[in-house]
């Protein structure tokens, strides 16, 4: 850490009344959009820059406590929703996952899936509706008007997922509190626990949308899948559960897919996003193609 970055971070804790007089070392920990630090034992997290422009930062504090009382996430020691500095308790002796942790951690799947189910069924409340066929929809109109070269079969996938949106419709499940952002990094084990962190995104939602995602983030084989979901299920799942899981990890890729084409099409220079979005889309039409997925939509 440079000297600026340590002055700068200073300066944040002397605006946190509880980390007042804090002298002793700071720890850099990550963070993708936001930094994370450690001082002692508590986390300090930073909000990176412009996320104020799609972060509510109050849905995000409201969930983070939720989360924390159902005792999925570390206890939030403080939250200022105005300028989205929040302070968590450290978890010790915790690895950071990433999908190559979570195929050498044994047990790993399992662990996810548990503090899936705690948060799912804790009975706790989010703010935010995650809409999925909304943002869908959105991206598709913005798409409309850019100038951008659509993959191979785009269409077929996105009129198949149109049947998809009606079958879902048509067989709704109670929302629950979902983290809706299960990037691998997001969660913390450790061997006996995993911990979930980082609710920017969170919202209620089909809370088989949460294992869909984490699936695909974290690139599952079919047994890492089961692993999980007997985990989450206390046994093996029902077809309709699995079927809506299974679609999910589609819907998620075709999601990413649209917002990888208007970063590409808006010239983003951040990524090679025109080779995001044809991952993405690739994995998404190969799960639809394979004979089982149709199995899956027709037993939700």
């Amino acid at each position: 850490m440079s000297p600026e970055e340590e002055a700068e971070v200073r300066a944040v804790i002397e605006t946190v009344p509880m980390l007042w007089g804090y002298h002793g070392p700071i720890t850099r920990l990550g963070g993708l959009t936001n930094r994370v630090y450690r001082l002692s034992s508590a986390v300090l997290r930073i909000p990176g820059k412009g996320t104020e422009e799609y972060i509510n930062r109050g849905n995000e504090t409201t969930a983070a406590r939720v989360a924390a009382d159902a005792g999925v996430s570390p206890e939030v020691l403080y939250a200022d929703s105005a300028s989205g500095v929040m302070v968590t308790r450290l978890i010790t002796d915790a690895v950071t996952m990433s999908p190559e942790a979570f195929k050498d951690r044994a047990g790993a799947p399992a662990r996810a899936g548990e503090a899936f189910h705690r948060l799912h069924s804790s009975g706790g409340v989010f703010p935010f509706r995650f809409e999925l066929f909304a943002m869908i929809d959105d991206y598709l109109k913005v798409l409309a008007g850019k100038d951008v070269e659509l993959p191979e079969g785009y269409h077929d996938v996105v009129k198949e997922a149109q049947t998809i949106r009606a079958v879902l419709a048509r067989n709704p499940v109670p929302l629950a509190p979902c983290h809706c952002d299960p990037l691998c990094e997001n969660f913390l084990d450790t061997g006996a626990r995993m911990w979930i962190v980082d609710w920017e995104y969170s919202g209620m939602n089909d809370p088989m949308w949460d294992l869909g995602d984490l699936s695909v983030e974290g690139a599952f084989s079919e047994a890492q899948d089961e692993e999980m979901l007997r985990a989450y299920f206390g046994g093996p799942p029902k077809a309709s559960d699995h079927g809506r899981m299974v679609i999910y990890k589609a819907m998620c890729d075709l999601l990413w897919t649209l917002w990888g084409l208007i970063q590409h099409a808006n010239k983003n220079p951040a990524d090679d996003f025109h080779a995001y979005a044809m991952n993405r889309f690739n994995r998404c039409r190969a799960l639809m193609a394979k004979p089982g997925f149709a199995k899956h939509v027709k037993a939700v």
